[in-house]
């Protein structure tokens, strides 16, 4: 619908450029947004205030002259409102249509193909083997997999992977620690557990390797997996990675595109030419290949798997890598600039106070611990409801509360009541024929149908700008729309069977919408609470 409505728009404007009605000027895109309160329609668009100059016309003549060349069948009406906004509330037919599509295309409705032939890999969480996974990865780890969800259901193909840190300094220093010698390094109970292990399995790197690996397995994997419920396509060994010649290769490219120089016996990456601060070393004075090489033969790895576009989620300590990790995918031949979710520190607090639950990690909360208290649910929405690059303090007492005070149970209680309200007629054996949709014309049951009507706007929004956040927002709005319309209209009522029936089809197409966007957050949608 939005589409459509600017796409009408900036042919108008041309057509008006076209008959000398207006200017010659370059028209943009034109930006059509949901209304900010009701009475204002379904949308609105300041495009005539923004052109006016341009234009050569005062903001109220021009918007007066686009609605008079729009004919859009959709809407009921077009408003002009000072000082020259346009309005657009849809008609009853247009409304009853959203209706009848959600209940046609059920769970597929939001679906589109904004991404088709868009190969993406989204390279997340990729914490080091050397423990548990702790609440700053788990706060990447959910808003990455559910911008995933999204970018699936909006046609993109997207590949969840996992870069494992497994031939660097850390595994030595895992080493160290399990050995617990003076070079250690790592705490905690699980340091205990790996000594028992592999405390006589070798030397220093041996070691550092075994546990790493074990770390990776049965802890790492099994929390993804078992409490996470988080699923990568691929893991990637940065060791298997050096072995199959890819650091070298991208070597090889970069010297071939005179891109490198040597100085001071190292060899260098000219990255201030793709607007990095300062040029990068690969290799140091002593022959050894920098962290930053693995990163130039990651890359190469994922042009070489036919990836068009990429997605880093980082934690905020690495905000600082981004400029030489652009330079470095320019350099090497992707024609898309990475994008970049950087994830900002998270404190657990209960009543003013931070919390820590367990010794298993040493100082760290583990995503275990807190999934074990809170249960996976709660925890997932929670993370979920903060842009990432917010600092988040996670409220555990409410988190534990089980009432509607919990935003996740509140939107999970919706879903319940909608699917009692289904059980009820059906005990009550009350037809489910359609309903003649044009008698839900009671203010609460608009609002109700407009949220619904946003869905697929709002997928795409979170495609384009990863707004991840913005969907737990959206769930809780459709939940409060839906208890607003219940204490005010009577769903089952026994004087009146053709409301009745049109707004039990209202209930099933809120039920097919909350439950959708509950599966895109990764959580459950319950029928009895």
């Amino acid at each position: 619908m939005k589409r459509i409505l600017e796409e009408k728009l900036r042919n108008i404007l041309r057509e008006l450029q076209g008959a000398g009605t207006l200017p010659l000027f370059d028209v943009p895109e034109i930006k059509i947004e949901r209304s900010k309160e009701e009475q204002f329609g379904e949308y609105s668009t300041n495009i005539a205030l923004m052109l006016s100059k341009a234009a050569t016309k005062k903001p109220l003549e021009l918007a007066d002259l686009l609605k008079e060349k729009l004919s859009v069948k959709e809407f009921d009406k077009i408003e002009v409102a000072a000082p020259g906004y346009m309005n657009f509330y849809l008609s009853q037919e247009s409304l009853a249509a959203v209706l009848k599509k959600i209940l046609s295309e059920k769970e597929k409705y939001g679906e589109s193909t904004i991404g088709k032939e868009t190969k993406i890999n989204n390279e997340f969480i990729s914490a080091n083997p050397t423990g548990p996974l702790h609440l700053g990865n788990a706060r990447g780890g959910f808003y990455s997999d559910v911008l995933s969800r999204v970018l699936r259901k909006t046609g993109h193909e997207v590949v969840n992977e996992y870069y494992v840190n497994d031939a660097g300094e850390q595994v030595l220093k895992l080493g160290h620690s399990v050995l617990k010698d003076e070079e250690a390094v790592y705490g905690g109970d699980y340091i205990n557990e790996l000594a028992e292990k592999f405390a006589g399995a070798g030397d220093v790197e041996t070691v550092g390797r075994k546990s790493a690996k074990y770390v990776l397995d049965e802890m790492i994997k099994k929390t993804l997996e078992k409490k996470m419920n988080i699923h990568f396509d691929s893991f990637i060994s940065e060791r298997d990675m050096i072995e199959d010649g890819y650091v070298d290769k991208a070597l090889a490219l970069l010297k071939e595109k005179n891109l490198t120089y040597e100085s001071e016996g190292a060899l260098w990456l000219k990255t201030t030419e793709y607007g990095d601060d300062k040029d990068r070393v690969l290799v140091k004075q002593d022959g050894a290949k920098t962290y930053f090489a693995s990163d130039c033969g990651y890359l190469i790895s994922k042009l070489e798997r036919g990836f068009i576009a990429i997605i880093e989620t980082w934690g905020a300590d690495h905000h600082g890598y981004i400029g030489r990790f652009k330079a470095a995918a320019r350099a090497l031949g992707f024609q898309s600039e990475p994008r970049f979710i950087i994830v900002q520190l998270v404190k657990l607090m209960k009543e003013g106070e931070e919390v820590r639950m367990s010794k298993r990690a040493g100082n760290v909360v583990t995503i275990d611990d807190l999934i074990e208290r809170v249960g996976h649910d709660v925890a997932r929405f929670f993370f979920l409801m903060y842009a990432p690059e917010t600092h988040m303090t996670f409220d555990l007492g409410l988190a534990e509360e089980h009432s509607q005070k919990n935003p996740v149970f509140y939107v999970q209680y919706a879903h319940a009541r909608l699917c009692s309200i289904l059980r009820k007629a059906d005990e009550e054996k009350i037809s489910s024929g359609p309903g003649d949709l044009s008698l839900l014309v009671h203010p609460k049951e608009r609002e109700l149908i407009r949220e619904l009507l946003f869905f697929p706007e709002l997928l795409e929004t979170v495609a384009h700008d990863y707004g991840v956040h913005r969907l737990p927002q959206y769930a809780q709005k459709l939940a409060d729309k839906l208890h607003s319309f219940y204490n005010e209209c009577r769903v089952l009522d026994s004087e009146n069977k053709d409301l009745t029936l049109a707004r039990l089809e209202l209930i099933r197409a809120v039920r097919v919408v909350l439950a959708e966007t509950l599966a895109i957050m990764g959580i459950a949608a319950p029928e009895k609470m």
